[in-house]
This record gives structure tokens, C-alpha cells and sequence, in this order.
């Protein structure tokens, strides 16, 4: 009995020996995408921080391989990001001949997602929308 056991278990760990790198070595052949993923996910929300700002408006955009998702001008937000190497920092525009009102009442804009693989999360609170609406560029303007 223990001889008949041993020579169907060799057998089969044979075959499993032999077929189990091979079926590794051709799932990491194929590649998922030619494209390192670029997609993000941008909020404007009242209040102080993410944590407590009551979201207002909120969009997808996926720039790799193409413009998309529900940003209004996808193409225009992605060349926005291609420019400043995927930092939505530096994207803001500065206008300091724009006036606005001293009035508190804080805006909240975020972006996280990925660019190009990399992980991107950004916050940035102004102290009111005339503000925020100065230094937005095509990225955060939806």
C-alpha cells in the first residue's frame, strides 16, 4: 500500500513542479496596460479641512491613456497636470490684482488619486470661494 501511494504522489508533485512556474511566468508576461495609471477623483467642499467640509461638488478625471471621466474639460485638466508633473499645487494660478471680500467662510479643494502610478493627495483650504475661484486653473474649475 505504501508503495503504490509513493508512485502516484511523485507523479503528481512532478507535475505540479513543472507546471507551476510555467503558469506564473505567463500571467506576468501579459501586461495589464501599456499605461501607467493616471486618475483622480476632485472635490470642492465647505469648510476647514477634508475631514470636516460638507462637499459640494465632486468629478472624476482619468488623463492616461485618454482625457476622461466627468470633469467637464477632461483634456484641458489633464494638460493642466502633464504641465506642473502631476502636483495639482501647481496648477493654482496667482492673482494679485483680483480683490475679494474679507469674509470667512472657507473652501475646501482636494485631488487624490494617482499620476502616472504615483499616489497624489492634495488639500488646500482658502478662506472663502472669490478666493479660491482667483487661483483655480481648468484642473480645479468644474
Amino acid at each position: 500500500m505504501r508503495r503504490s501511494a509513493t508512485k502516484i504522489i511523485c507523479p503528481a508533485g512532478m507535475v505540479v513542479g513543472v507546471l507551476a512556474p510555467t503558469a506564473g511566468t505567463a500571467a506576468a508576461a501579459t501586461p495589464h496596460s501599456l499605461y501607467a495609471p493616471s486618475a483622480m477623483v476632485l472635490t470642492i467642499g465647505r469648510g476647514e479641512s477634508a475631514a470636516t467640509a460638507t462637499v459640494e461638488r465632486a468629478v472624476t478625471l482619468t488623463c492616461n491613456p485618454t482625457a476622461g471621466g466627468t470633469h467637464p474639460n477632461a483634456e484641458a485638466a489633464c494638460a493642466d497636470l502633464e504641465r506642473a508633473q502631476g502636483r495639482p499645487a501647481l496648477t493654482l494660478n496667482d492673482d494679485p490684482d483680483r480683490v475679494c471680500p474679507h469674509i470667512y467662510a472657507p473652501v475646501t479643494l482636494t485631488a487624490d488619486g494617482v499620476w502616472e502610478g504615483n499616489r497624489v493627495s492634495y488639500e488646500q483650504t482658502f478662506p472663502n470661494s472669490c478666493v479660491a475661484d482667483s487661483r483655480v486653473t481648468t484642473l480645479l474649475d468644474f
